[in-house]
């Protein structure tokens, strides 16, 4: 079983309003293909629908998982590995962060709890059991990057450093870009060895847009990933643009969860974790983001919003299930587990 250095993204899932829908753009857009986990049981007797797992080529990438209250956000959530999600999530509150979900078990898979830094972006932790996380990371098809936007970066960087013992450094000859790069407790910082980045929320985007993570999914080919994305009904919120590690755009799907997708250069390897979680993360940067954050006129930054602009308690169930109602997690039977 792949191991992931405690703070490293390890696994990545969307909570939608509908997942069989979120199956048919899912498929299209990455190719992947989904096993179906049962509907989670409620008290009083009622089902909560099905979740998916996500496969490209036949191994494990993410999950799709349905929305129990249509008032929560849909979005893309990331989860941090953690071999004490407990200790962790006391220093997380310790930190001045938010725990929303207390760890629970989950079976044998391990366990998971749900969190929230001093600016308000949510993010899960895992600890693992029999599942380590995603299979499959850092290839087209896969989880390639991950990234928080704040409006308080000072607070930001002093909340994950402290907390997680991450390594920060600046983008190396970058002055145009309000950007930090995060690396592994231990692990020299710097792009090769980056597993996550912080950037800004600036007055040039709308004001009640809180703080959150973006996700980004390798792909081969960046430009005919929007315009599938376009095609299938989702939305380009930022149109495809070169930085020195490939090009990126900014998409949402087609019930509005929003990611982002990297086409590495040919023949080239962009550094961190777009090379697998245990070397890292891919860093951003370039002349083409005109300016701090996400604003910029080839950002087409008076168009991007975050899904529903809400900040969540979360919904989703990490790398295998929620919690029901009453709190209780439980693992699922053999037959729900599909292909875990």
């Amino acid at each position: 079983m792949a191991e992931f250095v405690q703070g490293t993204p390890c696994w990545v899932d969307a909570a939608l309003p509908d997942v069989e829908a979120g199956k048919r753009f899912y498929s299209e857009l990455f190719g992947w293909t989904f096993t179906d986990r049962g509907g989670e049981r409620l008290p009083g007797g009622r089902t909560r629908g099905r979740s998916a797992d996500a496969y490209s080529g036949g191994r494990l990438v993410a999950a799709l998982t349905p929305k129990s209250d249509g008032r929560m956000p849909t979005v893309w959530s990331v989860y941090l590995a953690t071999p004490d999600a407990p200790a962790l999530a006391r220093r997380i509150a310790e930190g001045g962060g938010q725990v929303i979900n207390a760890p629970l078990p989950v079976g044998p898979e391990g366990a998971y709890a749900v969190a929230a830094d001093p600016t308000g972006a949510v993010f899960g932790l895992w600890q693992a059991g029999e599942r380590a996380g995603f299979e499959k990371h850092g290839e087209p098809g896969s989880y390639c990057w991950t990234e928080v936007y704040t409006r308080d970066k000072e607070r930001a960087d002093a909340f994950y450093e402290g907390v997680f013992g991450y390594q920060g450094t600046d983008l190396p000859g970058i002055t145009s870009e309000d950007f930090r790069m995060w690396s592994p407790e231990g692990a020299e910082p710097g792009e090769s060895t980056a597993v996550g980045g912080r950037s800004v929320i600036d007055d040039s985007l709308p004001a009640e847009m809180p703080g959150h993570f973006l996700v980004y999914f390798c792909v081969e080919d960046c430009d005919e990933t929007a315009r599938k994305a376009a095609e299938l009904g989702g939305r380009v919120r930022t149109a495809p643009y070169d930085i020195p590690y490939g090009r990126i755009a900014e998409l949402t799907d087609d019930q509005g969860a929003a990611f982002a997708v990297l086409a590495e250069p040919a023949g080239d390897t962009a550094p961190g974790a777009a090379r697998g979680a245990e070397d890292g993360g891919p860093d951003r940067g370039g002349e083409g983001r005109g300016g701090d954050g996400p604003e910029g006129e080839d950002r087409g930054g008076e168009d991007r919003d975050e899904g529903d602009g809400k900040p969540w308690p979360h919904d989703s169930p990490g790398p295998v299930r929620a919690p029901d109602e009453a709190g209780r997690a439980g693992a699922p039977d053999e037959a729900e587990r599909g292909g875990s």
